[in-house]
């Protein structure tokens, strides 16, 4: 055996922590590249392709795939193609999601599958997404706040949204904001009812 050179155990994990596609022109996920390194990847990065999901995807188009990487925490997405419906597999190992410049438009739908399918995370990036009003896309200071305090409610253990750490009185307010509007939507829904 040569100076310096680990033994390598049988049993010891054989991949990559961490892979990356960006800027390859890809329309189609790399599964058969990816999914080689199920056992060990933790950071994915598939950015500056120009992949989206379709209706009805086939499997080389669909994210369904990566929920066979278990130890996958960081999915990095930005500018592709990407809208509001982009359908995720459930991966409680993933806490990092970057999304940025992608053609999210309806923030409730996509905060809602993001929550749903990764209960576990922490940090959200999706700048520059008409969902996610700011200066660089020509929303006001109002929207933004509005956008932070929405996402931070719907996603409790969020510590970071794009680019800013998520402050405990932010969260407080946030939950407040958005539990006062679910008590008017309430009673608005209520009152339809009765009519």
């Amino acid at each position: 055996m040569e100076a310096g050179a680990t033994p390598i155990n049988p049993g010891q994990e054989q991949g990559l922590r961490r892979l990356s596609f960006a800027y390859q022109g890809l329309s189609e996920i790399p599964y058969d590249s990816i999914l080689e390194q199920c056992e060990t990847l933790e950071v994915l990065d598939l950015s500056y392709n120009t992949l989206e999901e379709y209706p009805s995807a086939p499997p080389a188009h669909a994210l369904a795939l990566l929920g066979e990487l278990e130890k996958l925490s960081t999915l990095i997405l930005d500018s592709n193609n990407y809208n509001s419906h982009v359908k995720f597999p459930y991966m409680p190992s993933i806490t990092t999601v970057w999304i940025n410049k992608n053609k999210i438009s309806n923030l409730p739908i996509f905060v809602e599958e993001i929550s749903r399918k990764f209960p576990n995370i922490k940090i959200l990036s999706m700048m520059n997404n008409e969902a996610a009003p700011s200066y660089f896309n020509g929303g006001t200071l109002t929207q933004y706040i509005d956008y932070r305090q929405y996402v931070i409610s719907q996603i409790p253990g969020l510590e970071v949204l794009d680019d800013t750490e998520v402050l405990e009185q932010e969260r407080m307010q946030a939950k407040k904001t958005y539990r006062m509007q679910r008590i008017k939507d309430n009673c608005k829904r209520k009152k339809e009812l009765h009519r």
